[in-house]
């Protein structure tokens, strides 16, 4: 005997986690919705799938709506699909894909259609935050994504400009996994792996008034040996 199902009905969007180091402190781009549900809260930015768009293209588009920078110059990553049947209160049933995107020092963001304001808030602070729909989750999984990429990928680099030094990028790794480094050992890992950085034969002039080697990402995407985070041992 053959039996009906009914099939449900859900839409589907795409949420941003947008990371870049301002102040030296790792930030989060965060949008104060203007519309329902959730009007007046924080949430990531994002938005729905749109006619014959693939998710990754969703994300492409909305990064560049509200950064205004080209996805194919960043590291754009899926972090997850987030489907509880409670996650979002509309109607049809809203499922989402997260993506992480990485970039160096990020200019003030403008807001997108269904936001009242966007802005960059340190991690530290949008985590102590009551985010709207599960973003709060979806936030913790994209660190915690971040964390693991940069022991294991060369996208500390993405943090980083055209150009930089081995402190700027050792600052990267300190910023995002909350910890300090041995300088010479880091040093040494970094330009020991393969591909990791290219050294570019100049410098620049530092604080303390020794100038620094400059250099540039390399073309490698897979850390060798990997940059391991430290153990708290504490």
């Amino acid at each position: 005997m053959s039996r009906s199902r009914a099939h449900l009905k859900v839409t589907v969007t795409a949420d941003l986690v947008i990371l870049t180091i301002r102040a030296a402190r790792l930030q989060v781009l965060l949008v104060e919705r203007g519309v329902e549900p959730f009007a007046g809260r924080l949430a990531l930015p994002g938005g729905f799938l749109r006619g014959a768009e693939s998710l990754d293209e969703t994300a492409a588009r909305e990064l560049a709506e509200e950064t205004g920078m080209d996805a194919s110059a960043l590291h754009l990553d899926q972090v997850g699909v987030y489907s509880a049947p409670d996650r979002d209160p509309r109607e049809p049933r809203v499922i989402t894909c997260a993506y992480l995107a990485i970039a160096p020092d990020l200019p003030r963001p403008t807001a997108g259609s269904d936001a009242r304001l966007a802005r960059w808030v340190p991690v530290t602070e949008a985590r102590r935050t009551r985010l709207a729909f599960d973003h709060d989750e979806i936030l913790r999984d994209a660190i915690d994504l971040a964390k693991a990429k940069l022991q294991f990928t060369t996208v500390a680099t993405a943090f980083c400009g055209p150009e930089f030094t081995i402190s700027d990028l050792r600052a990267v790794y300190e910023t995002v996994w909350g910890v300090e480094l041995d300088k010479p050992n880091f040093h040494r890992k970094v330009t020991d792996a393969d591909g990791f950085v290219v050294p570019l034969g100049t410098k620049r002039s530092t604080p303390n008034g020794r100038p620094a080697a400059l250099y540039r990402a390399g073309t490698a995407s897979t850390l060798m040996p990997p940059m391991m985070l430290p153990r708290d041992d504490s």
